[in-house]
């Protein structure tokens, strides 16, 4: 952790990092918004942007595997910079293509650019952060993605209509820019700035990462918890749709309710630890603790299918999606508590890789699913089963969290 740093400057840290994640959001669902102005202006088939869509996933889903790395080895500083910049210009690069491979090409280029904002978000809390700060911290940070959710339907069609859909692009990446100023400017360097940067240095074998229980702890948790973020992210709306009858226009307002109450529960998931840690309880009581409830409170989601009112749904899912974010909230400080710093973004990258890589692997079963006449049955099951059964691997594969020295030198051994 920096020492030395106001508690002002403090608070600027984590409200850029804060908007870089919201733009991160932003910048990804401008197509999604924007795509019957885009589908009726370029004739574009579904399948089409079908491709558009996989690319970015499958993009970022690799890049996580280096992101992470990168962040440990250029440093936090100027790594997140360049993650932003990056993503930023291949945002507004949108604006300049017209073709179906050329958007499938930005948007691969955006998926692997976007992929640094996790591995950062958590390396910024373990960089300026003491351990009994950091839920919170990374609590606030995973709110950001439920803000930027919300934001983007408010602003991104009114400024399309308004300036045309080019400057929604152009104007969203351009704010990127502009961040990266500002986070140059309010992140310290010097001396302060190499601790800042998150003790760049040699790079963390992967090969060590791999035989340690700590990573596959960390790797369980992602992919068993983010089968179900992706999943409801891209099939919440025709959920409604299909078992409610709910046309576009009434979808906003159920959906809307169910990102707010995730945001709530990004929020709780970092002041339930910081309380629990305060009071007295150890790491591993307080983050095990915190998981086991959200995986408790996750396990109604199931009752959606046995009723008819969209509102009661919408609360069951605003449940399950505020479980989630209390419940990721905690794995990212788990990942921060057990890692030494210069390790932290490798071994998050490693986990959202294999959280990615689920989440389209629930994708794909949600397609098969309902093309064979199961509706959202498994699904809905599965999500509601996931997390106890995530906490259940990572207690056997790290009995007891123990918060890493700072600035330890090796990856513990496998069994540690």
């Amino acid at each position: 952790m920096v020492e030395g740093l106001g508690s002002t400057r403090r608070l600027l840290i984590v409200g850029l990092a804060f908007t870089a994640i919201m733009l991160n959001y932003v910048d990804r669902q401008i197509i999604a918004l924007l795509k019957p102005m885009l589908q009726g202006e370029f004739g574009w088939s579904d399948r089409d942007y079908s491709h558009m869509a996989s690319a970015f996933q499958f993009s970022a889903a690799v890049a996580f595997l280096g992101t992470g790395w990168f962040i440990d080895r250029i440093g936090l500083r100027r790594g997140f910079a360049i993650g932003v910049g990056a993503w930023s210009l291949a945002g507004m690069a949108h604006a300049f293509v017209s073709s179906v491979g050329g958007f499938v090409g930005v948007r691969a280029a955006l998926g692997a650019a976007e992929s640094i904002g996790t591995p950062a978000q958590v390396k910024t809390a373990a960089t300026y952060f003491p351990p009994e700060q950091r839920s919170l911290m990374l609590g606030i940070g995973n709110m950001a993605s439920n803000f930027g959710a919300v934001v983007a339907p408010l602003t991104i069609p009114a400024l399309a209509l308004w300036l045309g859909w080019r400057a929604a692009f152009l104007i969203a990446g351009g704010l990127g820019l502009v961040w990266v100023v500002a986070w140059l400017i309010v992140t310290p360097r010097g001396a302060a700035g190499s601790a800042a940067a998150g003790d760049k240095g040699a790079s963390v074998p992967w090969t060590s990462l791999l035989k340690d229980r700590r990573q596959w702890a960390v790797i369980a948790a992602k992919a068993l918890s983010d089968q179900v973020w992706w999943f409801l992210l891209f099939f919440m709306p025709d959920l409604f749709h299909r078992m409610f009858g709910l046309s576009q226009g009434e979808l906003g307002v159920p959906i809307a309710m169910i990102y707010f109450l995730a945001a709530l529960g990004s929020l709780s998931g970092g002041i339930l630890p910081t309380y629990l840690l305060r009071r007295g309880v150890d790491v591993n009581r307080a983050r095990k603790g915190s998981m086991l409830l959200y995986a408790l409170l996750i396990l109604p989601v199931p009752l959606v299918l046995l009723t008819g009112d969209p509102w009661v749904a919408a609360g069951l899912l605003g449940l399950g999606l505020f479980a989630h974010q209390g419940f990721s909230t905690n794995v990212f400080a788990m990942t921060a508590d057990i890692f030494p710093s210069r390790m932290i973004g490798t071994a998050i990258g490693i986990g959202a890789f294999a959280g990615n890589l689920s989440g389209m692997g629930m994708i794909e079963l949600a397609g098969w699913s309902l093309d064979h006449g199961h509706g959202y049955t498994p699904l809905l099951l599965i999500c509601g089963g996931s997390y106890l059964v995530a906490l259940l691997l990572i207690h056997l594969l790290v009995p007891k969290l123990v918060v890493a020295e700072p600035g330890a030198a090796k990856v513990a051994p496998a069994g540690h």
